[in-house]
Protein backbone atom coordinates (compact mmCIF):
# COMPACT_ATOMS: atom_id res chain seq x y z
CA UNK A 1 0.00 0.00 0.00
CA UNK A 2 1.28 3.45 -0.91
CA UNK A 3 2.10 5.53 2.18
CA UNK A 4 -0.69 7.88 3.21
CA UNK A 5 0.13 11.49 4.12
CA UNK A 6 -2.17 11.22 7.15
CA UNK A 7 -3.64 8.04 8.65
CA UNK A 8 -5.46 8.60 11.95
CA UNK A 9 -7.68 6.08 13.71
CA UNK A 10 -9.18 7.11 17.06
CA UNK A 11 -11.39 5.13 19.41
CA UNK A 12 -12.73 5.85 22.87
CA UNK A 13 -11.69 2.25 23.64
CA UNK A 14 -7.89 2.51 23.10
CA UNK A 15 -7.26 -1.19 22.40
CA UNK A 16 -9.83 -1.06 19.57
CA UNK A 17 -8.04 1.81 17.85
CA UNK A 18 -5.05 -0.25 16.71
CA UNK A 19 -7.27 -3.15 15.62
CA UNK A 20 -9.37 -0.79 13.50
CA UNK A 21 -6.25 0.79 12.03
CA UNK A 22 -5.18 -2.66 10.86
CA UNK A 23 -8.65 -3.41 9.43
CA UNK A 24 -8.77 -0.08 7.55
CA UNK A 25 -5.23 -0.61 6.22
CA UNK A 26 -6.05 -4.14 4.99
CA UNK A 27 -9.24 -3.03 3.23
CA UNK A 28 -7.46 -0.09 1.56
CA UNK A 29 -4.90 -2.59 0.23
CA UNK A 30 -7.54 -5.12 -0.90
CA UNK A 31 -9.46 -2.48 -2.85
CA UNK A 32 -6.25 -0.93 -4.25
CA UNK A 33 -7.12 2.50 -2.88
CA UNK A 34 -3.69 3.41 -1.46
CA UNK A 35 -2.75 5.46 -4.52
CA UNK A 36 -6.04 7.37 -4.46
CA UNK A 37 -6.23 8.25 -0.75
CA UNK A 38 -3.99 11.02 0.55
CA UNK A 39 -5.40 11.58 4.04
CA UNK A 40 -7.83 9.59 6.16
CA UNK A 41 -9.24 9.91 9.64
CA UNK A 42 -11.50 7.36 11.32
CA UNK A 43 -13.25 7.82 14.67
CA UNK A 44 -15.07 5.01 16.51
CA UNK A 45 -17.22 5.70 19.58
CA UNK A 46 -18.75 2.37 20.70
CA UNK A 47 -20.68 4.04 23.54
CA UNK A 48 -22.61 6.08 20.93
CA UNK A 49 -22.71 3.28 18.32
CA UNK A 50 -20.90 5.73 16.04
CA UNK A 51 -18.40 5.26 13.22
CA UNK A 52 -17.05 8.24 11.23
CA UNK A 53 -14.59 8.49 8.36
CA UNK A 54 -13.21 11.47 6.43
CA UNK A 55 -10.95 11.14 3.37
CA UNK A 56 -9.06 13.54 1.14
CA UNK A 57 -8.16 12.00 -2.20
CA UNK A 58 -4.82 12.64 -3.91
CA UNK A 59 -6.34 13.99 -7.11
CA UNK A 60 -9.02 13.02 -9.54
CA UNK A 61 -8.53 11.25 -12.81
CA UNK A 62 -10.29 12.47 -15.93
CA UNK A 63 -12.93 10.36 -17.67
CA UNK A 64 -11.46 8.07 -20.34
CA UNK A 65 -12.68 8.79 -23.86
CA UNK A 66 -12.35 6.37 -26.74
CA UNK A 67 -9.76 8.64 -28.39
CA UNK A 68 -7.54 8.09 -25.30
CA UNK A 69 -7.01 4.40 -26.08
CA UNK A 70 -8.19 3.72 -29.65
CA UNK A 71 -8.15 5.02 -33.22
CA UNK A 72 -11.50 5.45 -34.91
CA UNK A 73 -11.72 5.62 -38.70
CA UNK A 74 -13.44 4.35 -41.82
CA UNK A 75 -13.86 0.65 -42.48
CA UNK A 76 -15.21 -0.56 -45.82
CA UNK A 77 -16.69 2.59 -47.38
CA UNK A 78 -19.18 0.68 -49.54
CA UNK A 79 -20.70 -0.89 -46.39
CA UNK A 80 -20.68 2.34 -44.34
CA UNK A 81 -18.42 0.78 -41.71
CA UNK A 82 -16.57 2.44 -38.85
CA UNK A 83 -13.38 0.70 -37.72
CA UNK A 84 -11.98 0.92 -34.18
CA UNK A 85 -8.39 -0.13 -33.48
CA UNK A 86 -7.74 -0.57 -29.76
CA UNK A 87 -4.39 0.20 -28.08
CA UNK A 88 -5.36 -0.68 -24.49
CA UNK A 89 -7.40 -3.87 -24.09
CA UNK A 90 -8.38 -3.16 -20.47
CA UNK A 91 -11.15 -0.89 -21.78
CA UNK A 92 -12.50 -3.45 -24.28
CA UNK A 93 -15.29 -4.92 -22.07
CA UNK A 94 -16.65 -1.45 -21.18
CA UNK A 95 -16.34 -0.34 -24.81
CA UNK A 96 -18.27 -3.38 -26.08
CA UNK A 97 -21.06 -2.77 -23.55
CA UNK A 98 -21.44 0.83 -24.76
CA UNK A 99 -21.32 -0.14 -28.44
CA UNK A 100 -23.85 -2.96 -28.01
CA UNK A 101 -26.20 -0.57 -26.20
CA UNK A 102 -25.95 2.02 -28.98
CA UNK A 103 -25.82 -0.14 -32.14
CA UNK A 104 -27.00 -3.63 -31.09
CA UNK A 105 -24.82 -6.74 -30.90
CA UNK A 106 -25.48 -7.75 -34.51
CA UNK A 107 -23.87 -4.53 -35.82
CA UNK A 108 -20.56 -5.03 -33.95
CA UNK A 109 -18.01 -7.38 -35.49
CA UNK A 110 -14.63 -8.26 -33.99
CA UNK A 111 -12.44 -9.63 -36.81
CA UNK A 112 -9.31 -9.46 -34.62
CA UNK A 113 -8.66 -9.16 -30.90
CA UNK A 114 -7.91 -5.43 -31.04
CA UNK A 115 -10.21 -4.49 -33.93
CA UNK A 116 -13.92 -3.74 -33.91
CA UNK A 117 -16.09 -2.90 -36.90
CA UNK A 118 -19.46 -1.18 -36.65
CA UNK A 119 -21.66 -1.94 -39.67
CA UNK A 120 -24.47 -0.01 -41.36
CA UNK A 121 -23.82 3.55 -40.27
CA UNK A 122 -25.84 6.05 -42.25
CA UNK A 123 -23.29 8.81 -41.59
CA UNK A 124 -19.88 7.27 -40.76
CA UNK A 125 -18.17 10.66 -40.54
CA UNK A 126 -20.61 11.85 -37.87
CA UNK A 127 -20.29 8.54 -35.98
CA UNK A 128 -16.48 8.71 -36.01
CA UNK A 129 -16.60 12.16 -34.37
CA UNK A 130 -19.18 10.93 -31.82
CA UNK A 131 -17.21 7.77 -30.98
CA UNK A 132 -13.89 9.56 -30.51
CA UNK A 133 -15.52 11.72 -27.85
CA UNK A 134 -17.51 8.90 -26.18
CA UNK A 135 -16.69 8.41 -22.46
CA UNK A 136 -15.91 4.74 -21.88
CA UNK A 137 -14.79 4.80 -18.24
CA UNK A 138 -15.18 7.34 -15.47
CA UNK A 139 -12.59 6.60 -12.78
CA UNK A 140 -14.30 9.02 -10.38
CA UNK A 141 -17.53 6.97 -10.41
CA UNK A 142 -15.62 3.74 -9.92
CA UNK A 143 -13.56 5.33 -7.16
CA UNK A 144 -16.67 6.55 -5.33
CA UNK A 145 -18.21 3.07 -5.33
CA UNK A 146 -14.92 1.58 -4.05
CA UNK A 147 -14.74 4.21 -1.28
CA UNK A 148 -18.30 3.39 -0.20
CA UNK A 149 -17.46 -0.32 -0.27
CA UNK A 150 -14.34 0.33 1.82
CA UNK A 151 -16.32 2.37 4.36
CA UNK A 152 -19.06 -0.26 4.64
CA UNK A 153 -16.53 -3.10 5.04
CA UNK A 154 -14.70 -1.11 7.73
CA UNK A 155 -17.86 -0.28 9.67
CA UNK A 156 -18.68 -2.41 12.73
CA UNK A 157 -21.29 -5.10 12.13
CA UNK A 158 -24.85 -3.91 12.66
CA UNK A 159 -24.12 -0.27 11.76
CA UNK A 160 -26.71 -0.20 8.99
CA UNK A 161 -27.82 3.42 9.21
CA UNK A 162 -25.35 5.24 6.96
CA UNK A 163 -24.59 8.61 5.41
CA UNK A 164 -21.95 9.41 2.82
CA UNK A 165 -20.99 12.46 0.81
CA UNK A 166 -18.45 12.86 -1.97
CA UNK A 167 -17.65 16.26 -3.43
CA UNK A 168 -14.60 16.84 -5.59
CA UNK A 169 -11.75 15.04 -3.78
CA UNK A 170 -13.49 14.83 -0.40
CA UNK A 171 -15.37 11.88 1.11
CA UNK A 172 -17.28 11.73 4.41
CA UNK A 173 -18.94 8.61 5.83
CA UNK A 174 -20.94 8.25 9.06
CA UNK A 175 -22.63 5.06 10.31
CA UNK A 176 -24.51 3.88 13.38
CA UNK A 177 -26.86 1.21 14.73
CA UNK A 178 -29.26 4.01 15.62
CA UNK A 179 -30.79 6.97 13.83
CA UNK A 180 -28.00 9.31 12.74
CA UNK A 181 -27.93 12.55 14.68
CA UNK A 182 -27.33 15.70 12.58
CA UNK A 183 -24.43 16.65 14.85
CA UNK A 184 -22.66 13.35 14.01
CA UNK A 185 -22.77 14.22 10.31
CA UNK A 186 -21.53 17.73 11.14
CA UNK A 187 -18.67 16.15 13.13
CA UNK A 188 -17.75 14.05 10.08
CA UNK A 189 -17.54 17.20 7.96
CA UNK A 190 -15.49 18.94 10.66
CA UNK A 191 -13.07 15.98 10.62
CA UNK A 192 -12.69 16.59 6.91
CA UNK A 193 -12.04 20.29 7.47
CA UNK A 194 -9.34 19.39 10.03
CA UNK A 195 -7.68 17.07 7.51
CA UNK A 196 -7.67 19.93 4.99
CA UNK A 197 -6.04 22.26 7.50
CA UNK A 198 -3.25 19.73 8.21
CA UNK A 199 -1.82 20.24 4.69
Amino acid sequence: MEALETFIVESTVPEEGEAYRSIVSDIISELVLGGAIGRIKVVIRPEDSLFQMAIILRGSQKPVKMSDFAQVGYGAIERNEVKITIDEEKYLPALLEKLWARYGRASIIQPERKTLVIRQNEDPEKEIAFLEDMVIADPKQTLQSRLVEMAIRTTPEGFRVRYHSMKKNYFVFVASEDILKPEWIEEGHRMLAELQEDK
